[in-house]
């Protein structure tokens, strides 16, 4: 096994967390498929409050953004949008009791952010930091 120095590996996690977090959101309202590229990545989806505030929602990776954002997240069934899955299982978000509501509160309210990351343990290892440091609302307890 390859070894990092630690303070190296530690500014690598800053650094990515940087990148991610100073890239524009997306918003599920303006989104188009062609606006989502087809690599691999690790993102970011957060409940936007006007201009000022951002909630995370959830933080994932995949192999193929487009098709893990839009296809899955967006238009999806909840056996793949795991977004819309927890919306609907979250007594505290009362008016989501569906797939369709859940479907309509990320297009209305929902935003995303991404980088790009080709090595699957490097996505991992980085999608792993960014829960801890992001604290999602979803997705952490139910996914590992």
């Amino acid at each position: 096994m390859v070894e990092r120095k630690d303070q190296e590996w530690i500014t690598f996690l800053e650094q990515s967390l940087n990148d991610l977090l100073s890239k524009d959101v997306l918003l599920f309202k303006n989104l188009k498929p062609s606006m989502l590229t087809e690599d691999a990545a690790i993102y970011l989806l957060t409940y936007t409050q006007g201009i000022e505030a951002e909630i995370p929602y959830y933080v994932g990776r995949t192999k193929n953004l487009r098709r893990r954002i839009y296809t899955n997240h967006l238009m999806g069934s909840t056996t793949n949008a795991r977004l819309k899955k927890y919306l609907i299982a979250d007594e505290a978000a009362n008016l989501i009791l569906d797939p369709a509501t859940a479907k309509t509160h990320i297009r209305d309210f929902c935003g995303v952010r991404w980088i790009n990351h080709n090595d699957t343990r490097i996505r991992g290892a980085l999608e792993g930091y960014f829960t801890g440091v992001l604290f999602p609302k979803y997705g952490i307890a139910e996914e590992h």
